[in-house]
């Protein structure tokens, strides 16, 4: 990725904590190298702490000025049986419990062992989050259909149905890679994540069925396979939508624990890289760009990088920016001393 000389950037150095299974040595990333890092005013704010933990998911949240209201929905991936790179309950815990809100998911549609909802509740009371909060899978019941305005390939998006149960929702995004999608972000949280069994079908073949069909359509190295890319794009704005065009929704981000591999793959890659920190934004597109442009810069970041270019991961971003969804460049405010 080319990277872009900013006027008047912040230097920022950060010494990075070590991470399970990683042998490198902890080293310094050059924030004013980030390449979407701008100082205009006019583009959207990512807040960054390097603390990786209650008080700094506390902060950012804090940082964002957006008070949560309603019934509160926190979206989030409690991860398949065997992978435990997701969220710890105990690090979101506080903010969870701080608006008596319920973590959101939905069954997956590609079998594992959170395909059915009697599987599913098991996987989440065996990684605690059953412990921190009320989970609720919305697509317990089937789908409801949300309009997708403005998409290429889809015209509607099929969400589970509880989601007409809440008034805000907060997503809690575990930032890694993803075997289909290249990088699994904010983005893709609230598209394949909100989607029903169904739903999550209609994004993979880019509208063409709500069948499992994902074998035959969609290789990775197809045009196809972009048009999935494109469908999460589409199906995430959907979801921006209905929650008032993205008014009534936040975005966190933590970076740790980072595979290649998706918190859905039971058997994933080792994590090879330090952890980086923790982003939050009211601008999903700003935060995804803010997380990939720190992988880029990271020392340790070459196996997740090649992963997002072989599944052209990061073209979500562009199809984001024209569905309106948001902006690519960003401010970056360090929240830590």
């Amino acid at each position: 990725m080319q990277l872009k000389k900013l006027a008047q950037a912040t230097l920022m150095a950060l010494a990075l904590s070590g991470v399970m299974g990683s042998t490198a040595q902890a080293a310094d990333i050059d924030f004013s190298k980030l390449e979407h890092r701008v100082t205009e005013s006019s583009a959207p704010v990512v807040y960054f702490t390097k603390d990786i933990s209650p008080a700094g998911l506390m902060a950012a949240y804090e940082a964002l000025g957006r008070v949560p209201s309603g019934k509160v929905a926190f979206k989030l991936s409690t991860g398949e049986a065997g992978n435990n790179n997701h969220l710890a309950p105990e690090l979101i815990k506080d903010l969870v419990q701080k608006f008596d809100g319920t973590i959101v998911e939905c069954n997956t549609a590609y079998g594992g062992s959170r395909s059915s909802t009697l599987a599913h509740r098991q996987v989440i009371k065996d990684h605690g989050f059953d412990a921190i909060a009320p989970v609720d899978i919305m697509d317990e019941e089937g789908s409801m259909e949300i309009p997708v305005t403005g998409g290429v390939h889809l015209k509607s998006d099929r969400v589970g149905s509880h989601l007409a149960n809440y008034d805000f929702m907060v997503v809690l995004t575990h930032f890694k890679g993803h075997a289909m999608g290249g990088l699994g972000g904010a983005l893709k949280n609230i598209s394949i994540g909100v989607a029903s069994q169904e739903g999550k079908n209609l994004i993979h073949t880019a509208g063409h069925t709500d069948k499992f069909e994902w074998g035959a359509y969609g290789p990775i190295d197809t045009p196809e396979h972009v048009e999935f890319i494109e469908s999460m794009a589409e199906a995430a704005d959907a979801v921006s939508d209905y929650f008032d065009q993205g008014e009534k929704m936040l975005y966190i981000s933590v970076m740790n624990n980072m595979s290649v591999d998706c918190d859905c793959d039971g058997d994933p890659a080792p994590v090879d890289m330090h952890d980086i920190g923790i982003l939050a934004s009211l601008d999903p597109v700003a935060l995804d760009q803010a997380c990939v442009d720190l992988v880029y810069q990271a020392p340790d970041g070459a196996s997740l990088i090649e992963r997002m270019e072989s599944r052209q991961g990061p073209h979500i971003l562009d199809h984001a920016v024209k569905m309106g969804l948001g902006q690519k460049n960003y401010q970056l405010v360090s929240l830590d001393k």
